[in-house]
């Protein structure tokens, strides 16, 4: 995976490690993270917080420190669990959101909570992500919270879209991000399907689970 990742970065002119891997790790357990974490992935990303809070107490717990992304959809009362173990909340998509994960952060945090605003590239409420005048709004919201620190934005690809075209209208949005915010810099979009369009429309992060995984089971 790095190895492509690596080839994605060099045909798009980049650095090769201009991006980071997300190990996307929901629905497996902490020694698959464990296994991860020795073979030198240093983000993961989960989307459930009933799974991630232990799991991340359990690697914790094993003296191991890694970056921990929830990239699920956010449910306000899961705030104060999810302010207290991840790095980085990648899905905000809602002014409420930003007001309970400010006071949560405030309350249980020693240092801001990073957070990335979920852009809707397909306008489908169902997979979460905010457009038009909202995104700005959201974004202006956590810039000018005392608990949370924007660092840019995440995307998904529409279903059955060309993700090249997908990703370029989110690299203008990003675009116009960074010049009303310019530490605003992080691009989390791409996954095992589609890293590479992201990849060459200047995401930073990519998250990866199938092709590090296999195909998921349930924990329970």
């Amino acid at each position: 995976m790095r190895e492509r990742i690596s080839r994605a970065c060099e045909s798009a002119g980049r650095a090769p490690d201009a991006v980071t891997l997300t190990a996307v790790t929901k629905t497996y357990p902490a020694s698959d993270v464990l296994l991860l974490a020795g073979l030198g992935v240093t983000d993961v990303g989960e989307n459930k917080d009933q799974d991630a809070s232990g799991k991340a107490a359990e690697v914790r717990a094993a003296g191991v420190r890694l970056r921990w992304h929830f990239v699920g959809q956010l449910q306000r009362n899961k705030a104060r669990s999810v302010s207290g173990y991840a790095d980085v909340v990648e899905s905000v998509d809602s002014l409420r959101l930003v007001t309970a994960l400010d006071r949560a952060a405030v309350a249980v945090r020693d240092e801001p909570l990073e957070v990335l605003v979920q852009v809707s590239l397909d306008g489908d409420p169902q997979r979460g992500g905010v457009a038009g005048d909202d995104l700005w709004r959201v974004s202006d919201a956590v810039a000018s919270s005392d608990g949370l620190r924007l660092g840019g934005l995440m995307a998904v690809a529409p279903l059955g879209e060309d993700p090249d075209r997908a990703f370029a209208r989110l690299a203008e949005v990003a675009g116009q991000l960074v010049a009303t915010h310019p530490a605003a810099t992080v691009l989390s979009a791409g996954m095992s399907g589609d890293l590479e369009a992201a990849v060459r429309h200047g995401a930073t992060h990519v998250r990866i689970g199938t092709s590090l995984l296999g195909m998921r089971n349930s924990l329970r």
